[in-house]
């Protein structure tokens, strides 16, 4: 090999040793007598001194070397004089006896180090030279880590690893298909998978009890931060089992991840409804790192002459603790940030409780300090306490005050990064229904089971139907979701029905399914968590495209391959497609 040991590992204890090393040059630094390299590989950075009094003509050579130079180098390990506490292998440096180039390198179009001076698009087009960086590497290493731990909790409790198919058949639910023209079969189309759901009850039918699969999904779907049409899921299914089972389960992965990759001792995970989650926080992806939960004063604050609470559906709020000193301007940004189109709020009302006790609104006009003192106690507010109270459509109004109390959280500090808040919501609605299409959609997917004390109401009121559905949210996101699902014929019919299907449909598009289903389905459910968002939240990102190796952008391209692109006419035509531009 061209080296003997890498640039991460060398220290005190190896000093008078000669080494080969091999890597990049990071950076150099000509002192007149004395030439210093950094070299970089992978495992770290070593430090290559040059002497121009011990060896004039390799000192000039290296004076030569440019940025990203590969270069292979023989020498002896000595101890710095200069240390460098912020390095693995800050106590040594290597006096270079021998130095032997690889290969040469163009400028890089930006600096290869942490903090680089490349803008997003830049990085992507040369994502081969962005991935050099440290920080980015640790971004992979990171995932490899999470994958290395969940194949071994996994298969220490019994699970196996199966790989379902790539090329399967396109599904009207859910997220649009990409698809694949076949050429041996005229006419005809693969999808890629947005999972592999069937596949995966297809393989507790067949007996394999406990599964799951580290898998790539696609779907053909808008992008931002959080989403890449390609993109990869920790994958699973049991047999025999209960919701219980299923959350105890994944429970301990999400405990050992944290532990085994974060060095993080997570308790037991709470639960919360659905129905709990949308009143108090307002959405079903809470974030619980802090309280400031949302409050409800709908019955106290109507009737009092001011029009906007009389004609409102929802009167609620949040109580901002401490913020009571909250000047004008600070309360008219947030009046704007909740009157944003994306948010919708048609304006706020404040109530400042003072720190001498009296209290003063926005909303003096209509209601009194007694009237006042009314909603503080609802709040639980005290003196120096700020309540923030939005009005309207009940839907809309929780939404807002969702992101005005996650908004409040930024501003006050309570959203720490290294503060991990995992939690399971359960109990979803089964169906949504859509006012447009006037039909119900499934709110997980068409196989997921309602609750067995709601299944009486699929024939008289499907929208009230809750589902054996659960998703696990750590600290605001959605990490995973799954259910118990449906392994009997008729009930599955009847799912199918409610849909919209007809018998036709469904037998055309998931025949496959059901005809399993006659040979002795067992109970199961299973979860998918996203991989990558779960990748991106121990690495304290926001952006899934960190910790993906060669990611697309927001327009879904791959700005370095320059991909999806044109195919020759000869490809379409063996494909008997044509293109109508």
């Amino acid at each position: 090999m061209l080296r003997t040991h890498n640039c991460g590992e060398l220290n005190i204890a190896h000093t008078g040793k000669t080494v080969t090393l091999s890597g990049w040059v990071q950076r150099s630094r000509d002192l007149g007598g004395m030439t210093f390299i950094d070299l970089r590989d992978r495992y770290g950075i070593t430090q290559l001194v040059f002497n121009m009094e011990t060896n004039a003509p390799l000192c000039e050579d290296a004076r030569k070397l440019g940025r990203e130079f590969v270069i292979s180098v023989t020498g002896t390990v000595a101890e710095r004089s200069n240390k460098n506490p912020k390095l693995t292998t800050g106590e040594i440096e290597i006096i270079v006896e021998k130095l032997e180039i690889l290969n040469s390198s163009k400028i890089p179009p930006f600096t290869i180090e942490e903090n680089t001076d490349g803008g997003d698009e830049l990085r992507m087009k040369y994502r081969y030279l962005d991935l050099r960086r440290s920080n980015v590497r640790d971004n992979l290493m990171l995932r490899h880590r999470m994958a290395i731990e969940t194949r071994n909790y996994m298969n220490n409790i019994g699970f196996i690893e199966v790989e379902t198919p790539v090329l399967i058949k396109s599904t009207p639910e859910g997220a649009r298909d990409f698809v694949v023209p076949s050429r041996m079969n005229e006419g005809q189309f693969y999808a890629l998978p947005q999972s592999p759901q069937t596949f995966k009850q297809l393989l507790m039918v067949a007996g394999f009890d406990k599964y799951f699969q580290i898998v790539k999904c696609f779907r053909d779907e808008d992008l931002r931060a959080d989403r890449q049409p390609e993109f990869t899921q920790i994958d699973c299914e049991m047999s025999f089992v209960t919701q219980d089972d299923i959350l105890e389960t994944f429970e301990g992965l999400t405990r050992h991840l944290f532990n085994n990759v974060k060095g993080v001792e997570i308790e037991s995970l709470p639960r919360m409804t659905f129905a709990d989650a949308m009143k108090y926080y307002g959405n079903d992806k809470p974030d619980i790192r802090f309280g400031m939960t949302i409050k409800e004063i709908t019955e106290v604050a109507k009737g009092h002459d001011f029009k906007v609470f009389d004609d409102a559906e929802l009167i609620a709020g949040i109580n901002a603790e401490n913020c009571a000193a909250y000047t004008r301007k600070q309360l008219d940004a947030l009046t704007d940030f909740v009157k944003r189109p994306q948010i919708g709020a048609g304006g706020l009302i404040y109530v400042r409780y003072n720190e001498d006790g009296t209290l003063k609104s926005s909303v003096d006009k209509f209601y009194s300090e007694d009237e006042l003192k009314k909603w503080a106690a609802i709040f639980e507010a005290k003196p120096g306490d700020l309540l923030l109270i939005l009005a309207g459509n009940a839907s809309k109004t929780r939404k807002a005050l969702s992101e005005l109390r996650l908004e409040m959280g930024n501003q006050l500090g309570l959203r720490n990064p290294d503060v991990f808040a995992p939690l399971w919501v359960v109990d979803f609605p089964l169906l949504e229904w859509d006012e447009e299409t006037q039909r119900y959609y499934a709110m997980h997917h068409p196989f997921t089971s309602p609750k067995p004390e709601d299944i009486a109401l699929l024939d008289t009121d499907p929208g009230k139907v809750r589902a054996n559905a659960y998703d696990l949210v750590i600290n605001g996101v959605e990490i995973g979701g799954g259910s118990i699902r449906i392994y009997n014929k008729d009930l599955q019919k009847k799912m199918f029905t409610i849909l919209g299907f007809s018998d036709e449909d469904a037998q055309a598009q998931f025949g496959f399914l059901m005809n399993a289903f006659e040979y002795g389905a067992p109970p199961h459910g299973g979860i998918a968590f996203g991989f990558d968002r779960m990748c991106s939240l121990f690495g304290g990102s926001d952006s899934i495209r960190d910790f993906i190796a060669f990611p697309k952008n927001n327009s879904g391209r791959d700005v370095m391959i320059d991909s999806p692109a044109p195919v020759k006419q000869e490809q379409l035509d063996e494909l008997k497609l044509k293109l109508n531009l």
